[in-house]
């Protein structure tokens, strides 16, 4: 068996409203701000391989007035994890200890990944990583994870696909990966005891 991790909403509790709340003294402008202007749907852009100068110029076109909130967002992304998940990181020692091989697919922007296994060690314990911003692929494409299975060597029959979003939880069954839908981070080992 080997397994194949997800990031955020696994190892990592991310939320822009965790930083932007002291950004905003206005709870309506900040919910506006980050649902109308910089949403998902403008950062899986970003997780997708544009460039960040190219996003911030893009949005602050559309609403100029924001300029310096909008700047704010990718200066200050790992200002957005409210934690880390210990028990994941604990069950990710604990797999290594027994010889599992361990490896990442997750949507991330290439840029922001930079430098998070120097502040994270623990993401030196994955055998290798895709991350979706230096691939310009994203989950829930099929294409993702054939590029996982081809450079991790991976048969969907025998790896176990860990993720929190249900989209990418039914594009991984599709092609046959026994699938675990992290729904709550802090049962991940009652989860994965049952493969192993």
């Amino acid at each position: 068996m080997k397994f194949l991790f997800d990031l955020g909403g696994v190892f990592f509790d991310w939320d822009p409203h965790f930083f932007y709340k002291d950004v905003f003294s206005d709870t309506e402008e900040r919910e506006n701000f980050l649902n109308n202007i910089c949403n998902d749907e403008w950062n899986i852009q970003q997780d997708a391989g544009r460039l960040i100068k190219d996003a911030e110029a893009d949005i602050i076109k559309k609403f100029p007035k924001y300029e310096d909130k909008i700047k704010l967002y990718y200066k200050n992304h790992q200002k957005m994890f409210r934690k880390i998940f210990q028990n994941s990181v604990d069950v990710l020692h604990d797999l290594k200890n027994k010889k599992y091989e361990c490896y990442v697919l997750s949507n991330w922007s290439w840029e922001t990944f930079q430098g998070m296994e120097v502040k994270y060690p623990f993401l030196n314990k994955f055998d290798d990583l895709i991350i979706s911003g230096k691939e310009k692929l994203i989950k829930p494409d099929a294409k993702i994870y054939k590029l996982a299975m081809d450079r991790f060597k991976l048969i969907p029959e025998e790896t176990v696909f860990i993720d929190d979003k249900k989209e990418n939880i039914e594009a991984a069954s599709k092609l046959g990966f026994l699938t675990i839908h992290l729904t709550n981070p802090e049962i991940i080992t009652q989860e994965i005891n049952i493969f192993i």
